[in-house]
């Protein structure tokens, strides 16, 4: 299986890659601002939070306002990734029933897509960090197996909501609200350990992959502080999600057109 999936993304690359490009110039098209979107998006999720919250959960937190973009930009990430994973054959339906494309391409091509306005995004959190005067330490290192995590885990879960999603139109409904719990699970503009009373926050952190993810993030970056053993264990995890959602697509693929 992962024979077949390295062997079909060196074949599709061009493809996968010329996807992820029609998408970022059709989401510009029409735009005046166009790309600063994708900067202004996360930066005014950051600003609301930091406006609403900043007094009340953020006044015994150092760098706030990275803290709370760190959270907006990885959870907007996350959730746009998912929102499309769960109506990703529905909505390459032209393609998925005229020619032979690998399932697990299609979602590549979104997340290459989505990680690729991330990039612009990381410009203002380095500009961020830079006035607040955040201190570099070599616990920034950190932030690479975090950040693998989380594409790890965006194609794993991504794979099963593709799946799925095929199968059942309501799991496009019910994966909004389910997100909508998370967002608030997750400490997106607060920490889960000072706000949440001993242990429920660290076992939040523990039990929720996005939370783990934005924990260690933020403690690379702002606390001098190298991912936990908890990250390696969701790195796993996601691997093992990876497997299984590798395993579905390429077993009902040929089911996917029929249904659709």
């Amino acid at each position: 299986m992962l024979k077949r999936f390295f062997a079909d993304l060196k074949e599709y690359r061009f493809f996968c890659v010329y996807m992820a490009r029609a998408c970022l110039r059709a989401e510009v098209a029409n735009s005046y601002l166009n790309w600063i979107w994708w900067v202004l998006e996360p930066l005014c999720s950051m600003l609301v939070y930091y406006a609403i919250f900043a007094g009340i959960l953020g006044r015994d937190r150092s760098f706030y306002v990275v803290f709370v973009y760190v959270g907006t930009l990885c959870w907007s990430y996350f959730e746009r990734c998912m929102l499309y994973a769960v109506q990703a054959v529905r909505l390459n339906r032209d393609i998925v029933t005229k020619t032979y494309v690998p399932k697990p391409v299609l979602l590549l091509s979104n997340i290459l897509f989505n990680s690729f306005k991330m990039l612009f995004s990381i410009g203002i959190l380095a500009v961020l960090m830079a006035v607040q005067r955040v201190p570099v330490t070599v616990s920034w290192l950190g932030v690479l197996p975090a950040l693998a995590e989380l594409v790890l885990l965006t194609f794993g879960c991504g794979l099963l909501f593709m799946h799925f999603g095929v199968f059942v139109d309501d799991l496009s409904h019910a994966l909004r609200i389910l997100l909508r719990i998370l967002f608030y699970l997750t400490g997106v503009f607060y920490d889960l350990e000072a706000v949440l009373p001993s242990p429920w926050g660290r076992l939040m952190i523990c039990l929720n992959p996005v939370a783990c993810v934005l924990h260690a993030l933020r403690g690379s970056l702002l606390d001098a502080r190298m991912p936990g053993p908890e990250t390696a264990v969701w790195f796993l995890l996601s691997c093992t999600l990876c497997l299984a959602g590798l395993a579905l697509s390429y077993r009902y693929e040929n089911t996917y057109v029929k249904v659709i």
